[in-house]
């Protein structure tokens, strides 16, 4: 049910107000204030998903209450109810925030049309919120241990500038992570965020997947098709395992990256991009290079800034804080019932020699999530969780 305040010093145009959006649908839930400072009161105590605030009124006018309630609640849409002398002050609260005016006596059509669509942004909002904090949980880095805690600073500092950066560190450490982070507190956050596994896309149809190609440049090609760089416009392109891209595709993107231009396949034609590059490796880029494989000018422009993810067994510490956080999450996954793990199957777990980093320990907790007791013990790890 939507929740609406009607703030009018006016009772008759109030209540006619209320007795509209009342009888307009069940849905809507319809309270009312008599002045600005009693609104007020009641934005701060409940939560509303659609106001319509006069704009003279006495204690307190509606420029006021409009200016004051985004402070507190800048979600909430605003609809401001507007005298024939009101009108330029009308259009004034637009640019403070409002979502729209209607004009005394409000005609029927025009007042309920205003509601819904500002209901529905409002529920666009909150959605966008709600999906925003799911991505955010999803690549969530877990640990408080001096490496990670390094690693949380760099992304503070670096985040909100364009500067390219180049993650390494062993496969299953969570690199992706450390690129989504980067991604999710800059200022290209509300544009998409494309991931590209280089390692995972044969060698003759990289170029195509990074730049797109035109109809007939290949015998596949039966449409034109845009690249991955051009689906990143404006946004955040992440070049993962770029240690296994082919020398062909390296010189391509290093022009993508000086000329902030490319071509797709089959074309001769510049198509111009503006992407933040973020790329990850779990090679050694400089012994690539001293063999040939990879070429130091391109390694050069994508480490700009340089973040090492450390493996698991260089970060212990971190694991117990680790067993808690995937022991939730896979439980609420797999529809099962929570389990606690005793010290000593914890302390056991920081023994072993993760390999497989991040990505094995997670394998483990899931598998003893599944096989061990209701309190997840020693003897469970020593009986699951062996090589």
């Amino acid at each position: 049910m939507s929740k609406i305040l009607v703030i009018e010093d006016e009772a008759a145009i109030r209540r006619v107000l209320v007795k509209i959006l009342s009888e307009e649908s069940d849905s809507y839930k319809v309270l009312e204030a008599e002045d600005g400072l009693a609104g007020i009161d009641m934005i701060k105590k409940e939560d509303f998903d659609l106001v319509l605030c006069d704009i003279k009124m006495p204690k307190m006018d509606g420029v006021e209450v409009l200016e004051a309630t985004k402070k507190i609640k800048p979600e909430i849409p605003f609809v401001m109810i507007s005298g024939h002398g009101d009108l330029d002050t009308a259009v004034n609260t637009m640019r403070l925030g409002a979502f729209d005016y209607i004009s005394k006596p409000p005609d029927l059509n025009r007042l309920l049309n205003t509601v819904r669509n500002a209901l529905d942004k409002k529920e666009l909002v909150v959605e966008n919120k709600r999906l925003k904090k799911k991505v955010g949980k999803k690549y969530e880095m877990i640990g408080e241990s001096k490496e990670i805690a390094h690693i949380k600073e760099m992304i503070e500092k670096v985040a909100t500038t364009d500067a390219r950066v180049l993650i390494t560190g062993p496969n299953g450490t969570g690199k992706e992570l450390v690129a989504h982070w980067l991604h999710e507190k800059s200022e290209r956050s509300k544009n998409p965020m494309i991931e590209v596994n280089c390692a995972a896309i044969p060698s003759e149809l990289i170029e195509s997947e990074l730049f797109g190609h035109v109809k007939g440049a290949f015998t596949s090609a039966n449409k034109d098709r845009a690249g991955k760089f051009e689906a990143a416009n404006g946004g955040t392109i992440f070049l993962d395992e770029i240690g296994d891209m082919s020398l062909s595709a390296q010189a391509k993107v290093l022009r993508a990256l000086q000329e902030s231009r490319v071509q797709r396949v089959g074309s001769d034609k510049d198509i111009k991009v503006d992407v933040r590059v973020v790329a990850a490796t779990n090679k050694d880029l400089k012994k690539e290079i001293d063999e040939g494989r990879f070429r130091e000018d391109l390694y050069h422009r994508l480490a700009v800034i340089l973040i090492k993810v450390p493996a698991l067994n260089d970060r212990r510490d971190d694991i117990p804080l680790l067993v808690d956080h995937f022991s939730k999450k896979i439980a609420e996954e797999q529809g099962v019932a929570h389990k606690n793990f005793s010290d000593k199957a914890v302390k056991k777990l920081q023994d072993y020699d993760w390999t497989g980093n991040i990505r094995e320990l997670r394998n483990v907790i899931e598998r003893l999530i599944i096989l061990g007791g209701t309190e997840v013990s020693e003897e469970d790890v020593k009986l699951f969780a062996s090589k």
